[in-house]
């Protein structure tokens, strides 16, 4: 039922529309032809009459009446607009003249100028004061002229005259021919779209039907028509349609359960890293806080060997300090990715905060030895999370104190562009193994693992900086250089920087 109304109401649509389009197309025409076509005719022949007197005049003036070039022009203008003209003198005597019949026309021309004017068969269109301009009724023919008689500005008299055949006669059989000829056409043209919509709603019924079976998920319908280009390439491309959907929704099934099982996965590691970041800060504070205070007992004369005593002491407090700072860095790591930590956005001067990190670490860099440079920059301001961003930076530079080699230079910078700050710390010594910079973020990931326990690292720094540095929505990143290494991070800037 749905498929037959559709159907034909295509179809009737089509027939409908284009038959009221070739109705309203020929009314359209009739109302203009009516309306239009008579004055269109005399304002043509009002045109046509000037044309000739500003000629005439011209060439009067000019003293060209007589010349062979007047003549041959003027004769074009008479006979492409069937207009006969008498030319007097001013002693009434004929100069030119289109007709033999011109002493006719020499006697209505002076009756124009002497005789009796406004005569009821006589319609005035132009009044001027050389000339006049109107539409006048032969007595004995009741033939309707067009005529335009007065005096040259050299004092000749003129007279033009134009036929003028019945206008309303003409109109009434245009409209005629017009009314046969659409009559023709509309039966002609209903015939013609009856075809066509044929061949363009079976196409689109069969469409239609396939497209309903697509809705329902079957897809082993397929087009198989062969009707004009563009409804055989829309059948084409459902089909291809047909085949991508089925492909794409078997595919959607396969990913749906491989997520499905990622899930689970996912929620298990996640599982089982909450319960292992709980167990480490759990686990290790009472202890760390035990070993702490014993140590300071033994170092405080507990034992009675003051050599063993200082040097138990020694090692007791050394890894209490590197536990405890697992515990604060595994404690922020697992804020950072569980959302626990809030982002406090503040706008602060960079340099500053990087000014006074440095002063405070400028008596342990003098212990071992490292030249830090740092130029001295005007305030920079951004937006961020002070602490967080303070953070960052720490890491990288205790980072690079703790790798620094060869000539022992930290270089810091800061680079200023139109709406973000690089802030970078290079430190010279051994570039990063490529095939090991992909893993640096990694939590617990150590390039060096002798060196890392020599110094006391834990493998967490770097991956406290991925976390804070994503949860900032912010670029970082290492570039690796023949004789060092930088890491880098990007802040927002607040406000114009000052030079």
């Amino acid at each position: 039922m749905r498929d037959w109304l559709m159907k034909y109401s295509i179809r009737r649509q089509l027939a409908v529309v284009f038959s009221l389009l070739m109705m309203g197309t020929i009314l359209l025409c009739w109302f203009i032809n009516n309306t239009f076509l008579e004055k269109y005719y005399l304002k043509d022949k009002q045109k046509a009459l000037m044309r000739a007197y500003q000629v005439m005049n011209s060439a009067s003036n000019e003293d060209r009446i007589g010349s062979d070039e007047f003549d041959i022009e003027f004769q074009k203008i008479c006979g492409r607009y069937n207009i006969d003209f008498v030319l007097l003198d001013a002693k009434t005597r004929t100069l030119k003249t289109s007709t033999y019949d011109y002493e006719y026309l020499g006697r209505l021309l002076l009756d124009n100028l002497f005789g009796q004017k406004n005569s009821p068969d006589v319609s005035l269109l132009v009044e001027e004061k050389s000339y006049e301009l109107r539409i006048a009724v032969e007595e004995k023919m009741k033939t309707e002229y067009m005529e335009m008689w007065g005096v040259l500005d050299n004092g000749n008299l003129f007279l033009f005259r134009i036929p003028l055949e019945s206008i309303q006669e003409s109109v009434t059989l245009a409209n005629r021919f017009l009314a046969y000829v659409g009559i023709g056409s509309a039966i002609f043209s209903a015939l013609v779209i009856l075809w066509v919509s044929r061949k363009i709603t079976d196409p689109v019924l069969e469409l239609a039907q396939i497209s309903q079976r697509m809705i329902q998920l079957d897809f082993d319908a397929k087009y198989t028509g062969k009707s004009g280009r563009e409804l055989t390439m829309l059948g084409q491309n459902i089909n291809e349609l047909s085949c991508t959907l089925e492909k794409t929704i078997s595919e959607l099934k396969s990913a749906n359960n491989e997520l499905q099982r990622d899930i689970e996965k996912k929620n298990k590691i996640d599982e089982m890293r909450r319960e292992f970041l709980s167990n480490v800060s759990h686990e290790l504070k009472t202890p760390i806080a035990l070993i702490q205070g014993y140590a300071e007992g033994l170092k405080e004369g507990i034992t009675q060997d003051e050599e063993s005593r200082d040097f138990y002491c020694e090692v007791i407090m050394d890894e209490a300090s590197k536990m405890n700072n697992i515990v604060r860095k595994l404690l922020t790591l697992n804020q950072l990715e569980f959302g626990n930590d809030t982002i406090t956005m503040e706008r602060f001067d960079i340099s500053a905060l990087i000014a006074n990190y440095l002063q405070s670490a400028d008596i342990l860099c003098r212990q071992k030895q490292i030249r830090v440079i740092y130029s001295g920059y005007p305030p920079v301001y951004v937006w961020a999370d002070e602490f967080m961003v303070e953070e960052v930076f720490g890491n990288y530079f205790s980072n690079a104190m703790n790798h620094v080699a060869d000539e022992q230079v930290i270089d810091v910078k800061l680079s200023v562009g139109e709406k973000t700050v690089r802030i970078s710390v290079f430190n010279t010594g051994r570039p990063i193994p490529q095939e090991c910079i992909d893993h640096i973020w990694e939590k617990f990931f150590k390039v060096d693992k002798a060196r890392t326990r020599q110094y006391g690292g834990s493998g967490v720094g770097l991956s406290i900086v991925k976390a804070i540095m994503e949860s900032l929505n912010q670029e970082y990143g290492v570039i690796n250089y023949d004789n060092g290494v930088e890491f880098w991070f990007e802040l927002e800037m607040a406000g114009e920087h000052n030079e």
